[in-house]
């Protein structure tokens, strides 16, 4: 896919993934949308990004609100009469053990990161269609295989994965393409905004976040993941062994991961 021209809308583009995508597709020759909470960092960017014969667009948009998912898409439209690309990006995290954690963040995380997907697709779909193009699902080792700790967040990640794939089945016939890829642990803010047990942002990371998979990484593989029209993309060698070993010894699986996540630093894990 040549992308020169194209509409691109990236939600949660203020840093990481979104924003590493938003760089570069602005770099390719694409007219770039970008949508967040942070009204004043993404109008910013769009600023810094827009040259000429590109321009970048900043719409401030809460996704776990539907009217501004639909404004989202409207305001695209307004712009620029159509949409090539949606990649769904905004998303949040959480770290607690389930028997510890409110229910009420569980329910935060859904709405980042599953209803923030369905609203934007649900408005997005019908431009998307017609102009034969994508929409992507940034995603995570989570949405195959449930992580202790992360019990909204793989949840979230399940059923946006499900939800995708029952979209793209629906849409085979009208050349839409729906891709899935699963990032592995990139370097970003998502751990240190992940939420604890009562619902207030982590602060810290317990991952070594200078060795993890740079964002620009990330946004490269998924556009090459578009231009070979690819379903799913798992980008670690990791974790495309862990899907294929969950189907034939699940519970050597389960404790590799178990052991693995124990050892992180403060891990709510407790033997």
């Amino acid at each position: 896919m040549n992308f020169k021209g194209k509409v691109v809308i990236v939600t949660g583009s203020s840093s990481g993934i979104g924003l590493a995508c938003a760089k570069k597709f602005t770099a390719l020759g694409a007219n770039v949308v970008i949508a967040s909470r942070t009204e004043e960092r993404i109008k910013a960017i769009a600023d810094e990004l827009s040259c000429k014969g590109v321009s970048c667009l900043a719409i401030r948009t809460d996704v776990t609100i539907e009217l501004e998912c639909k404004n989202l898409i409207e305001k695209t439209v307004e712009k620029y009469g159509k949409i090539d690309i949606l990649i769904n990006n905004a998303g949040i995290s959480m770290r607690a053990l389930f028997d510890e954690v409110e229910i009420s963040v569980l329910r935060k995380v859904m709405d980042v990161n599953f209803w923030g997907t369905v609203y934007c697709t649900k408005y997005a779909l019908p431009y998307i269609q017609k102009s034969k193009g994508a929409i992507i699902g940034i995603s995570s080792i989570a949405g195959f295989h449930g992580l202790p700790g992360r019990t909204g967040y793989s949840a979230s990640k399940f059923a946006m994965q499900g939800f995708l794939e029952s979209v793209r089945i629906e849409n085979m016939k009208k050349g839409v393409q729906v891709l899935i890829l699963a990032a592995g642990f990139t370097s970003s803010n998502i751990r240190k905004s992940a939420l604890d047990a009562h619902g207030n942002p982590q602060g810290e990371t317990p991952l070594p976040e200078d060795r993890l998979t740079p964002p620009e990484r990330v946004a490269d593989n998924l556009i090459r993941s578009i231009r070979k029209n690819k379903r799913n993309r798992i980008m670690t060698t990791e974790g495309q062994l862990m899907v294929f070993l969950q189907r034939i010894i699940p519970l050597l699986v389960d404790n590799t991961i178990y052991k693995k996540f124990r050892k992180e630093v403060q891990s709510p894990l407790k033997d």
